[in-house]
């Protein structure tokens, strides 16, 4: 998976996010926090945007797990392609190769 569709899809979850029902969007917040802190975790320190890129390619189904344990009572909060994703795309402006929006240039 390429960076630029891995972004993509990262930046379509932030969207759907923004655009969620104002009275849902406090246990969303929730949710991705509780992604981002695993993403934390599982990457720990410095990262690389392929790094993360890596992770997202094995697959999101924890983040379910972690959306389903966080707000049990609120299926519309397990939806991978907006708690997952708007995680992801948060997380990515902390690798060590991200810029201003994008990936640094390579050498």
């Amino acid at each position: 998976m390429s960076f630029e569709y891995a972004l993509g899809q990262w930046r379509d979850g932030e969207r759907r996010m923004r655009e969620a029902p104002p009275e849902r969007r406090a246990v969303l917040e929730r949710v991705i926090e509780r992604v981002v802190a695993e993403l934390r975790r599982r990457l720990g320190g410095a990262f690389t945007t392929d790094e993360l890129v890596e992770l997202y390619g094995r697959g999101t189904d924890w983040c379910v797990q972690i959306a389903v344990a966080s707000a049990p009572q609120a299926p519309w909060a397990w939806e991978a392609r907006t708690v997952a994703d708007a995680a992801f795309s948060r997380y990515v402006r902390d690798a060590t190769d991200y810029a201003g929006g994008r990936r640094a240039s390579r050498v």
